[in-house]
């Protein structure tokens, strides 16, 4: 994930990282992650994937606050 705007913290496996505007992290193929916004301006990011399999059938929700599950 690539931040644009904004400011957001990255939940990954169990440690928190926060991000600015310009700043990325690397998911690693398999980890836990998840992405929050903090405060009250819009957060606007890129997820850019790679790898031979794009889709979002594989999709495990260990926690969804949105009830997609």
């Amino acid at each position: 994930w690539v931040v644009v705007a904004g400011q957001a913290v990255v939940t990954l496996e169990d440690g928190r990282i926060p991000l600015a505007a310009n700043e990325a992290v690397f998911i690693p193929r398999g980890a836990r992650h998840r992405i929050e916004n903090p405060q009250q301006d819009d957060l606007v990011f890129v997820e850019v994937q790679t790898g031979s399999y794009l889709g979002e059938d594989d999709i495990i929700r260990i926690e969804d606050d949105y009830r997609r599950s």
